[in-house]
């Protein structure tokens, strides 16, 4: 007997699968359908080489001087290393995306409010990176803001229905172009002054404002989300050594590299009062050197560049949605993006940023209790309640805390803060309940 299918569209979307690739989002990655390490490293190193990275060099150059910058840059990424590094390492060894892991660890219902949670944020990054794009092509070349939000939008889209060969396609372009410029930028801008007057750069106006852990913060934040949902991208690697050298290539190098282009222009420019997000920033300095053909690459380069960011965070969010509602996430790609294209051309993404840099403070702890019960607690397998309590618990002792450093302590480091103290939490309790044979699968 024939099988019917579930819905009309379900020989479409089997189609678009046997062309395109299944993405499997329901169950974990086969061996036989793992993908190359250069495919792998090049979807990560074109997440954070990205001009946005650059402005957060800039913004850390502003406000701690550029060689306690530096420091900054250079410790916060080898802590993503670390962090992204681990957690993809295990979703390599099972094959599961961030979902499927968050459903062993919260349980098969509870595990919705993480990935849910997550995949907003994620959502929101797209729309405000999204919104970024048409707002730098808006001002700098005199174009109509909404159609080049559209135009953006639909095109990031396009990539990440393609699915994470996708990722690795606009990798391949980003990448190499992002190093061109980059590195154009920032010779030429330090080329106007002296290595001993870049590095003695003491911030803006000649004040630091920004504490040690507070540039930590910043350098952590700027990817914590998607590094928290790394298991999207490392689950399709082919062993442990793939999954940490494709890691590697994000963080610390293309990370890296993205601050230092926009800290290194910064600095050696010293412009008073910077404003990375609007002209100061390496899109603004291609632009401002005059020269017909470089604008036009510049225009093209930020197109590309943003796309890479926007569709990689829309392939999260797609991905963990599509598993939270039974779906398929090419589906949830479209539905998603055309919400983010919404949200970007109405103009309203820039309220988003604060807003979703504060719930930013909720995500430390998951990675830190994925971690805990991976390495230290060692389950494994699935479980059958719906609700974990303990990881819940956990997860809201780190982010009370991580709230408090926020507002109390803002010297500290409100992401380490929040995820250390949830880790602690998470063994602690486990330790507590351990010998408690009646709770111990619900704990």
């Amino acid at each position: 007997m024939t099988r019917k299918p579930e819905h009309p569209l379900a020989d479409v979307e089997s189609e678009i699968d046997h062309v395109l690739g299944e993405e499997y989002e329901h169950r974990p990655v086969p061996l036989a359908a793992r993908h190359s390490l250069f495919s792998i490293a090049t979807v990560w190193a074109g997440f954070p080489m990205i001009i946005t990275g650059a402005m957060t060099g800039s913004i850390l150059v502003l406000g701690m001087g550029f060689s306690n910058a530096l420091a900054a840059m250079i410790i916060g990424n080898l802590i993503m290393f670390a962090y992204v590094g681990a957690l993809g390492v295990s979703a390599t060894k099972s094959g599961m995306n961030f979902a499927l892991i968050a459903s062993n660890v919260f349980g098969t219902r509870g595990y919705a409010l993480a990935s849910g949670l997550l995949s907003t944020l994620l959502l929101g990054w797209y729309a405000v990176q999204t919104g970024i794009t048409g707002a730098l092509i808006s001002s700098t070349y005199g174009l109509n803001y909404v159609a080049m939000t559209i135009i953006a939008g639909l095109l990031y889209i396009g990539i990440t229905f393609i699915g994470v060969r996708g990722l690795h396609l606009i990798g391949l372009v980003s990448v190499p172009l992002f190093l061109i410029l980059g590195i154009f930028v920032a010779l030429h801008s330090a080329s106007t002054t002296t290595f001993d007057a870049i590095w003695n750069y003491a911030g803006n106006n000649g004040v630091a404002t920004m504490s040690m852990g507070a540039g930590l913060t910043v350098v952590i934040a700027l990817f914590i989300d998607a590094g928290t949902v790394t298991a999207d991208f490392n689950r399709w690697a082919q062993n442990r050594t793939h999954s940490l050298i494709a890691t590697f290539s994000a963080f610390p190098v293309s990370n890296l590299i993205a601050m230092l282009v926009g800290g290194v222009m910064t600095a050696a420019l010293a412009v008073p009062n910077a404003n990375p997000f609007g002209a100061d920033n390496m899109f603004g300095y291609l632009n401002s050197l005059q020269i017909g053909w470089l604008s036009l690459l510049a225009f093209l380069f930020l197109y590309i560049n943003l796309g890479s960011v926007c569709s990689h965070c829309l392939y999260n969010a797609a991905t963990g949605w599509s598993r939270i509602l039974g779906s398929k996430m090419r589906i949830m790609a479209i539905v998603l993006g055309l919400i983010g294209i919404a949200i970007a051309a109405g103009n309203i993404w820039a309220f988003f940023i604060q807003w979703l840099s504060l719930l930013g403070i909720l995500v430390p702890p998951i990675g830190a209790i994925l971690l805990i019960e991976a390495y230290v607690l060692k389950r494994s397998g699935t479980t059958s309640h719906e609700w974990r309590k303990l990881p819940f618990i956990s997860w809201a002792i780190g982010s009370a805390v991580g709230f408090l450093v926020e507002f109390n302590a803002p010297h500290l480091s409100t992401a380490l803060s929040a995820g250390i103290v949830a880790g602690v939490a998470h063994l602690i309790l486990s330790s507590l309940v351990q010998r408690e044979p009646a709770s111990q699968g619900n704990r």
